[in-house]
């Protein structure tokens, strides 16, 4: 007799801290969310391969994953943006000591 088919308790987790992922990843805070979703999709993944199919929601991680992957992207692009408007910030300070005119 087969089971019956249960919803992933991950699948929505995995989905959630996606999203988390993906909406604070402009403030770099989003790395941990987002790392912490890709672990758990997949473990989730892992537990549905084992189960034969009768675990439901790989699309939420699907989802999820795609919003991690791009929470990532989005916290790499700001900290790339701020180094090089850091360098350039830097680049147009003035450099050295200014001394007085008529100092030796």
């Amino acid at each position: 007799m087969d089971p019956d088919p249960a919803p992933a308790t991950k699948a929505r987790a995995v989905f959630a801290l996606g999203l988390v992922g993906l909406l604070t990843g402009v403030f770099v805070g989003g790395v941990i969310p987002a790392t912490i979703a890709l672990l758990m999709a997949r473990q989730a993944h892992r537990q549905a391969y084992e189960a034969g199919g009768y675990l439901t929601g790989s699309v939420w991680i699907q989802r999820g994953r795609r919003l991690a992957w791009c929470g990532l992207v989005l916290a790499l692009t700001s900290l790339v943006v701020a180094v090089i408007a850091g360098l350039l910030h830097l680049a147009t300070a003035p450099g050295g000591q200014d001394f007085a005119p008529g100092t030796d």
